[in-house]
């Protein structure tokens, strides 16, 4: 499902309340109204920096922030588990009691009625603990094995609601400041699946895909996808009330999605899903890109890691309008053999054409990884980082992870949550972990935030030059960025580019938050 919202601007009661807020964070009385010859914005990093081991402070600081929007998550693992035990409940599902997995009735023996986890009580906490990495604790079972049997177990319940669940991701996001999303999923699953078996692989990737198209049969699927689109965004809007008086914050959040195919499946199953992807991003602008999912350490996706980014070598050319962001990386000494660590990033971008990649943990066990992580940078190509995720599931964190490095090398950045349901945390968590532990200060924050819009895969021109200073294009010269009145060349570009405007929008939202910050108004 993907959806296209259109952009609201905040409700002044919310900018009220942020600055409610962040009153108990300025400084001492007089100092904010008169930074002096210091700028808006160095005097925000003064309070950041005053604030930066109080954690209830910083908190409050960064989740008022503009962040501005989550390059890299997972629908089903960005719902809370709360949510998923409801609609499990409403569904009438069963939980066994024994695997804690979620199943169709009838409910009995060891499967007990969903509905037992709505009370609070034991049953309810081993299920939570079941379907996320609540109270997790490594042991025989690693945090990267519970992590991803958590999506088998609540798997049944996070299917039949795609609306609801955007609703709860959305509302979430809005209440952080965020106003953009990329969320992954997996069209027309059942009909991809079956159009593949039915007509097998080919090495000739051209022959293939006609297979594959002959007779309509993608074009089914594609259309199919687009009506599953309609369905949810009819779901997502009558729980929002987008469009009425009554309409919840997340109506306010753009909304895409990235096509997801399954990496540990068969390469004909790769292929039919990728294909599909490719072509709803060319027909319908609310499908931006694909992607691959599933465990990159899984033996079938290391046994078809190289062909499967021969795949998207032969598509990429054939549907320019479809962008590629690719799982790359993610992995670590133990969890593979040494060999799988060195081309796996290299080759998701020389080969798959990936424009960003989720994770790269394994950057520094790549072959020449100080070239690559040049040609990174030169390429503009942006990693999305989870750091929780990164930590939960490769018990990679603090100075052992690469962001420092990508950072030293200039490549591109952005913060992300990957599946903050399972996970148990939020985009502000992010920033938090970010800024404690790599001392980011406000300035960095603010870039980063800034990335997460610039390489987004929303459709239009930049508000920027070129991805380097965030300068603006001529047109948006010579008025405040962000302000109510820009240049009539300016508001053309707004008008026509959704990128540019939900830039223009971000701009905006940081100075109502620094001058919050200040006590300017």
């Amino acid at each position: 499902m993907a959806i296209m919202m259109s952009l609201r601007r905040t409700a002044p009661a919310a900018l009220v309340a942020c600055t409610a807020l962040l009153l108990p964070l300025a400084p001492a009385a007089g100092a904010a109204d008169r930074p002096g010859p210091r700028s808006t914005e160095e005097a925000v990093s003064g309070v950041l920096d005053g604030i930066r081991q109080d954690p209830a402070r910083l908190d409050a600081f960064l989740r008022a922030m503009p962040k501005g929007g989550d390059l890299h998550n997972h629908l089903s693992g960005a719902v809370s588990t709360e949510l998923l035990i409801r609609l499990a409940a409403q569904d009438g599902l069963c939980i066994d009691s024994v695997t804690l997995a979620s199943a169709t009735g009838p409910c009995q023996g060891t499967l007990r009625p969903a509905g037992d986890a709505l009370a609070e009580g034991e049953f309810r906490t081993q299920v939570i603990r079941a379907w996320s990495m609540q109270d997790f604790t490594p042991g025989p079972e690693s945090g990267h094995d519970h992590f991803f049997a958590t999506f088998g177990k609540f798997g049944e319940a996070s299917w039949r609601h795609p609306g609801t669940m955007l609703a709860e991701v959305t509302d979430t996001m809005a209440a952080q400041h965020q106003s953009y999303l990329e969320t992954m999923l997996t069209p027309s699953s059942v009909g991809v699946a079956k159009l593949a078996a039915e007509v097998g692989f080919d090495t000739d990737f051209a022959a293939l895909r006609q297979k594959l198209l002959a007779d309509g049969r993608m074009q089914a699927l594609v259309d199919g996808a687009r009506t599953d689109l309609d369905t949810a965004l009819a779901e997502y809007q009558a729980t929002e009330q987008c469009g009425t008086a009554q309409a919840r914050p997340g109506c306010a959040v753009t909304v895409r999605v990235q096509s997801q195919a399954s990496r540990a499946s068969t390469p004909a199953r790769v292929f039919a899903q990728l294909l599909l992807g490719m072509e709803l991003a060319s027909q319908d602008e609310r499908f931006v890109a694909v992607n691959l999912v599933q465990p990159e350490d899984y033996q079938s996706s290391l046994d078809n890691y190289q062909l499967q980014m021969e795949m998207l070598d032969f598509l990429r050319p054939l549907y320019p309008k479809a962008h590629i962001s690719l799982h790359a990386g993610e992995l670590v000494p133990g969890l593979v053999k040494p060999a799988d660590l060195a081309f796996h990033i290299r080759q998701a971008v020389l080969t798959g054409h990936a424009e960003r990649i989720g994770h790269g943990v394994d950057v520094t066990h790549e072959d020449d990884s100080a070239e690559l992580l040049r040609t990174l940078a030169e390429r503009k190509v942006l990693v999305e980082v989870p750091l929780t995720s990164n930590a939960q599931i490769l018990q990679v964190e603090g100075q052992q992870h690469p962001f420092p490095l990508y950072r030293k090398y200039g490549v591109p950045t952005a913060l992300a949550t990957d599946d903050p349901g399972v996970e148990r945390i939020d985009i502000t968590h992010e920033y938090v972990r970010a800024a404690q532990t790599y001392g980011l200060g406000y300035a960095e924050l603010k870039d980063l935030a800034r990335n997460s819009l610039e390489y987004g895969f929303v459709a239009g021109r930049s508000l920027w030059r070129d991805r380097d200073g965030f300068k603006p294009v001529p047109e948006c010269q010579g008025r405040t960025l962000g302000a109510e009145n820009p240049t009539p060349k300016c508001a053309a570009l707004l008008a026509a580019s959704p990128k540019a405007a939900l830039e223009w929008k971000q701009e905006g939202a940081f100075r109502a938050f620094e001058a919050s910050v200040l006590h300017l108004k």
